[in-house]
């Protein structure tokens, strides 16, 4: 099984396509692993010309685990509120120097990244820290980490910080319960729900690996500063019935990234079901046209 590795962390990662199309990069929002980007979807970027790389984030899938910290989220809220450094093991920092890790092992100098939910805060964060790194960033249902902006609805939250499953089956009817309240009203589904999830849990189970994941977008704060000064050609997608992260810190990202394109997606909830999947794959390839359109004209100067 092919690994990158950024230090003790080792990172798994799977491809698609020709290694001679635009480099693509996906990655995962919180406690999700590579598989959820379906091998379809991203067959449907091969189909655009890209090459499709996907990976687990640090302490989910394949990849590794850092067990050796146990998670307290009440005292990472505390310190945030308090304005103290929080004890966490990693931030959304240390997960963006991972997708740059993976890049390294394919030695791909420079990529297009889209990132979902926490993978839109990870895409964020690598256009701060690695902007050489990347041809076009692509935030979908994400937010900035401000606190007045991208906050679940009271009944989605209170779901969602309860307790995590125990077994497959318990697992299983939490994820259909929350994801019937904040996926796209007209798209769910409980047993494409059943089949996801229990592919994700016989593949790995870690709810201590989510936590630890939290607790770094807790205590990496808000990145409103640093994405004025991004200059990264980016897009921002979000659903107008996303009800786990509000629509308006998807409004927020794009209003602070200079000449970010801000796309609503209608009816879309907290997901990316097949029936967005066109909409998706063309913004994102429009993007990517649009960049190489421009560094095909400097060349040309």
């Amino acid at each position: 099984m092919p690994f990158a590795t950024n230090g003790a962390v080792e990172l798994y990662y799977e491809t698609f396509g020709p290694r001679e199309g635009d480099s693509l990069l996906l990655v995962n929002g919180l406690g999700s692993q590579c598989i959820n980007y379906d091998v379809e979807l991203c067959e449907m970027f091969v189909e655009r010309g890209f090459f499709v790389i996907r990976y687990d984030n640090r302490d989910v899938g394949r990849s590794s685990k850092l067990d050796d910290f146990t998670p307290h989220l009440k005292d990472v809220a505390a310190a945030r509120r308090e304005g103290r450094e929080a004890n966490v093991p990693y931030r959304l920092s240390d997960m963006a120097d991972d997708a740059v890790a993976v890049l390294d092992a394919l030695e791909v100098s420079s990529a297009h990244v889209v990132g979902v939910s926490m993978g839109g805060m990870i895409v964020q964060q690598l256009a701060i820290d690695h902007p050489q790194r990347l041809s076009s960033m692509t935030s979908i249902m994400s937010t900035t980490g401000d606190l007045d902006v991208g906050q679940a609805s009271p009944e989605v939250a209170a779901l969602f910080y309860a307790p995590p499953g125990t077994d497959r089956a318990s697992v299983i009817e939490r994820s259909q319960a929350l994801e019937k309240l904040y996926t796209s009203p007209t798209e769910y589904d409980p047993q494409r729900t059943a089949q996801r999830v229990g592919a994700a849990f016989d593949r790995c189970f870690c709810p201590r690996g989510l936590a630890r994941q939290l607790a770094g977008i807790m205590a990496s704060g808000s990145r409103s500063d640093a994405l004025r000064t991004v200059r990264v050609p980016s897009l921002v997608l979000h659903g107008t019935a996303d009800n786990l992260i509000d629509i308006s810190g998807g409004e927020r990202t794009a209003d602070l990234i200079p000449g970010a394109r801000f796309v609503a997606i209608e009816g879309m909830g907290h997901d990316l079901p097949p029936r967005y999947w066109s909409t998706a794959v063309d913004e994102i390839t429009a993007l990517a046209r649009s960049t190489r359109d421009t560094s095909n004209e400097i060349k040309e100067k």
